[in-house]
């Protein structure tokens, strides 16, 4: 088909014009049927957005995407673009992409009048065939469809009263394309009335020029809950204008989080061959958000995005590779002391309620991370008990026992792996407690399963942990009261 240059030789090789609904129905039907997947690397709403994401273009709807931030609605709609015919004909030189075989522009119905069969055509890719506009208070009308361009009326000698002076905006040239207002509410009311007919009509009407153009046009809309109280609202008439409001979320397994940060952050080979990390390191990560979304601390009416967990994982292997590098070694092993290198990542990623704000962002940062902590504890160790008999022997006494008779340790942010694993060593109730309840753990795991051991008696009141000025000090709960009195 690229290889057609002229509208008679379009004619002749049988091709037949569909309107953008249309082709993305029919492709969507074809990868249905061949069993497809139909947005590809968008993890989580397999049986939920995906499903009704579906039913909206069979349908031929318009769409609007309604979720809190970092819920993957742009992703979403930049998948679309797949579902597209890979090149599409249009008059060459038209502004807004003319069907040669359906033109609604003066250019091309001229151009065409003109020269017939052999009018020039060109060929449109999918990839250009995506219009995106982030909704803001200072958006316009002239930006969104048009205005009189006085440039070019001076230029072409013409009268104002020549439709030919029209400049025309971003949803005319974006004619036979997918075209994406995020933020929907943040655009003005008297902007979104303008939308009502290019909507329902299809039509568009510039500085009282009476023009009747049926665009053709795949509108998707994004929108945040939080948007419609805090900066603005969908105006009623629009929103019933929109075919299919599709409800987002987010990922509801921390299976399916650890695959979309995985997926989603930006890592180098050297970053990952320098750094292992151990699996459970990988599930503290996600349950971080997973308790930032139930936190008391945040607002979550605001939401919690991927994001955070996507930039977390990366400031992680980073506080790892630069402690290997600094330590001058070619591979390390992550440690949950690394953990406090995310607490950046956490703090520009939440929006803090009045109790946060008292506690400060930072503070609420570690709380989410002993969550995390506190909420997998039971899943690798037996259960610790609020209230236990005295002298009554659990799996954790000799650990107990070991830091009020040693009275505990420090562990240095960068001490080297060889002194890090020496200083775990000497706890060797650590490693006992771990051949017991988790025998099929890897080894390279090990340490960090026994750094884990000691953060969750931190958590569950049975060790204290001090901050020192260059890393953590663990000591007997009791000890550290008498010594502070």
């Amino acid at each position: 088909m690229k290889n057609i240059n002229t509208l008679g030789e379009l004619k002749k090789s049988g091709y037949q014009s569909k309107n953008i609904k249309d082709e993305l129905r029919h492709n969507l039907r074809e990868k249905i049927k061949s069993g497809q997947p139909t947005f590809e690397g968008v993890h989580g709403f397999e049986n939920t957005v995906i499903p009704e994401l579906e039913r909206a273009i069979l349908s031929r709807h318009n769409i609007n995407l309604l979720g809190l931030r970092g819920q993957a609605k742009t992703r979403l709609a930049r998948k679309m673009i797949e579902l597209l015919d890979e090149y599409i004909p249009f008059v060459t030189g038209s502004e807004i992409n003319d069907d040669p075989l359906n033109p609604i522009s003066r250019f091309a119905k001229d151009l065409i009048a003109e020269k017939g069969d052999e009018t020039p055509i060109s060929w449109l890719h999918r990839s250009e065939r995506f219009f995106e506009k982030l909704a803001t208070p200072d958006v316009t009308v002239a930006d969104l469809i048009g205005d009189v361009d006085p440039i070019k009326a001076a230029n072409l000698k013409l009268s104002y009263a020549d439709d030919r002076v029209i400049h025309f905006g971003m949803i005319p040239r974006a004619n036979r394309c997918i075209f994406v207002i995020n933020e929907l509410p943040d655009l003005q009311a008297r902007i979104q009335v303008a939308l009502f007919n290019i909507l329902q009509e299809g039509d568009i009407q510039i500085r009282g020029f009476k023009i009747r153009m049926p665009l053709d046009l795949q509108f998707i809309f994004t929108a945040n809950p939080e948007d419609y109280t805090n900066r603005g609202s969908i105006v009623t008439p629009l929103k019933d204008r929109i075919g299919s409001q599709i409800l987002t979320h987010y990922p509801e397994t921390i299976k399916i989080a650890r695959t979309i940060t995985e997926q989603e952050a930006k890592l180098d080979v050297a970053q990952s061959d320098l750094v292992y990390v151990p699996s459970l390191a990988r599930d503290l990560l996600e349950q971080i958000s997973f308790e930032a979304r139930d936190s008391e601390f945040i607002d979550n009416k605001s939401g919690v995005s991927a994001r955070l967990s996507i930039t977390a994982f990366e400031n992680l292997l980073s506080t790892a590779e630069r402690r290997a590098l600094k330590s001058g070694v070619d591979k390390t092993t992550l440690r949950l002391s690394d953990f406090m290198g995310i607490i950046p990542s956490i703090t520009g990623k939440v929006e803090l309620v009045y109790e946060g704000e008292q506690e400060g962002a930072a503070i609420v940062a570690q709380h989410l991370i002993g969550d995390a902590i506190h909420t997998f504890f039971p899943a690798y160790f037996p259960k610790i008990e609020k209230l236990e008999k005295q002298d009554q022997k659990t799996p954790y006494s000799d650990i107990l026992e070991w830091f009020f008779t040693e009275s505990g340790f420090e562990l240095l942010d960068e001490v080297s792996d060889e002194d890090y694993k020496t200083i775990l060593d000497e706890v060797a109730p650590l490693a006992i407690l771990i051949k017991k309840y988790q025998p099929q753990l890897a080894a390279e795991d090990s340490y960090f399963m026994k750094e884990f051991i000691l953060w969750g008696l931190v958590e569950y009141k049975k060790l204290s942990k001090d901050r020192v000025s260059e890393g953590y000090q663990f000591k007997d709960l009791y000890g550290s009261y008498i010594s502070k009195l």
